[in-house]
């Protein structure tokens, strides 16, 4: 059997970049308590990335995740805003409370912040490609400072109501199915004259994207490592599904079975942005032992 590891696997740079925020954060409070300074409580605005293991080796070290609804009854104190970003309102809101605001938004999302924002104000209809329940599409809808609305399938295109007449800006979540976009993009042209897209999915996506398929396509066994929440990992996981029907979605090295492996052949391992090395590794020695 041989098992081969997509370079692309793992860590992208804005979750990395978040991640590492975090734990640096970590660090200074350390040296901070260490010269007698007063303790300063360490949040995320929510979990840091879609890894239950990450998660809590940062709540052992004191870190919480928190939300608005969490603000009156938490001290205030330093709050790290995950790769995801956030809409303006949160932003103001926590600042307002008296929280510092470390800001560890994926500068590809701060991206789309700018450019939904500078659309609307424009005059220009926004259309957001995406999951309209995912954190980072609630995030850019909150910089939207006019009519929006947010398309995940021909279903949603075929209920919307704009004016031929209508400029129209087209963006999409980060992580969105790269070919999926571009055809519904060449759905919304065809409802307005005035149509502009901007290919918004980041390049960490496209490539993890493409190179799961082609890994997927020659592999007997496709295993996908994510979080059960991760946007991204699902889209890998349906990616791969088609390209190879024994594909198997995990978390962790627990939820694997030796049963699933095969004799021979050959084992593809790709995994999600938010997937640490070390849960990659362990997958892929469970299918050389």
């Amino acid at each position: 059997m041989t098992v081969e590891i997509a370079k692309t696997a793992g860590f992208c740079f804005g979750v990395k970049r978040a991640v590492d925020t975090v734990y640096a954060e970590i660090e200074k409070e350390k040296a901070r308590a260490a010269e007698g300074g007063a303790p300063c409580p360490i949040y995320t605005f929510g979990p840091i990335i879609h890894n239950d293991e990450v998660v809590e080796d940062l709540r052992g070290k004191g870190v919480e995740p928190i939300g608005l609804e969490d603000l009156d009854r938490v001290p205030p104190g330093r709050v790290i805003i995950r790769s995801h970003g956030v809409d303006r309102r949160t932003m103001e809101e926590l600042r307002s409370r008296g929280f510092e605001v470390i800001d560890a938004t994926c500068p590809f999302v701060s991206k789309i912040h700018q450019t939904v924002r500078e659309a609307s104000e424009n005059g220009e209809f926004v259309i957001v490609i995406g999951d309209p329940e995912h954190a980072e599409v609630l995030g850019i809808t909150g910089w939207v400072n006019g009519p929006y609305t947010v398309v995940q399938n021909e279903d949603d295109i075929r209920k919307l109501s704009v004016s031929e007449d209508a400029k129209v800006c087209i963006v999409s979540q980060t992580t969105f199915n790269f070919e999926k976009f571009h055809f519904l993009v060449e759905q919304l042209k065809k409802i307005s004259y005035y149509s502009r897209a901007v290919n918004t999915i980041c390049n960490a996506t496209q490539s993890r994207q493409s190179e799961a398929r082609e890994l997927a396509a020659r592999a007997d066994v496709m295993i996908v490592i994510g979080g059960k929440h991760s946007s991204n990992t699902q889209k890998l996981y349906e990616i791969c599904k088609n390209e190879c029907s024994r594909t198997y979605f995990v978390q962790t090295v627990k939820d694997l079975s030796t049963e699933d492996l095969p004799f021979g052949g050959v084992v593809g391992i790709t995994a999600g942005a938010s997937t640490p090395i070390n849960i990659i590794e362990e997958v892929g020695n469970l299918c050389l032992s």
